[in-house]
């Protein structure tokens, strides 16, 4: 390794070489070769079955790689590391609707030690995320009253307790409308910025991130690549990745945001 690789990989949160990962006999992904620096937005992207969950799977030490290895930090990835916050797909349903937003968020602090009582530092610390995230007017609604968005803030402030460095989201604008959609973009844009935190969003349609992508984890024909938006953001990557014609356009002020045909 020369000594401008080695920087590059000491900068990087996220370092793939020759990872492949197989379930059941069946290879989802290989030959993921990249580095995710830090301090970005990053999109997975895909088309359905391509392993973008598989993918935050891995990073957070669910599932092992099949070949090849996979470095969070510098280390393997490990079940539980404090340093990477989460929020899986179908978060309310997962977690039931009858609980209370603040105590949803508290069992991030005390999730691990059952029969403790909270702290006052700990309750400080779920204050403070429900604040990062706009949450702290309903904190103290049950979830089955929120809307969407709400309860996607709700999700983001739980990842956020511990204040990992980075923080991993499976789908969070799934069966949102276009303003919370917008919302929640406009929050992660945000909490990059003021924490200087990795934050990795698999999403199906990348134009409500765009403005805000540092580069894209794109699974194209059963491989995982990583490249920047310049690159990513092609019609004919695009349209191979999707299986459908999609074009990509440059507005006037410089934006750039896909559409099909």
């Amino acid at each position: 390794m020369t000594i401008s690789d080695k920087s590059k990989t000491e900068d990087a949160v996220v370092s793939l070489q020759s990872a492949s990962v197989a379930l059941g006999g069946r290879t989802i992904w290989s030959d993921g070769t990249f580095d995710i620096p830090r301090g970005q937005i990053v999109a997975v992207i895909g088309p359905n079955g391509s392993g973008k969950t598989t993918m935050l799977q891995v990073l957070l030490g669910l599932i092992p790689p099949s070949a090849g290895t996979v470095e969070v930090f510098g280390q393997m990835p490990e079940r539980g590391n404090p340093r990477i916050g989460y929020v899986p797909q179908h978060y309310s349903e997962a977690v039931g609707q009858a609980v209370r937003c603040r105590d949803l968020v508290s069992l991030s602090v005390t999730g691990t030690r059952w029969g403790m009582r909270r702290s006052a530092s700990d309750a400080d610390e779920v204050e403070a995320a429900l604040q990062a995230v706009g949450a702290a007017d309903y904190a103290d609604s049950r979830m089955s009253v929120l809307s969407g968005g709400q309860q996607q803030r709700v999700a983001i402030a739980q990842a956020l307790v511990g204040s990992p460095e980075l923080l991993l989201l499976d789908e969070p604008l799934a069966n949102l409308d276009l303003r919370n959609q917008r919302e929640i973009v406009d929050l992660l844009a945000e909490l990059q910025r003021s924490r200087a935190i990795t934050i990795l969003v698999v999403v199906h349609d990348m134009n409500p991130l765009l403005a805000h992508l540092g580069g894209s984890v794109y699974l194209l024909d059963g491989h995982a690549h990583y490249g920047s938006v310049g690159e990513v953001v092609d019609s004919d990557l695009l349209s191979h990745l999707y299986g459908t014609q999609i074009k990509v356009v440059r507005t006037a002020q410089g934006d750039l945001y896909t559409r099909s045909n």
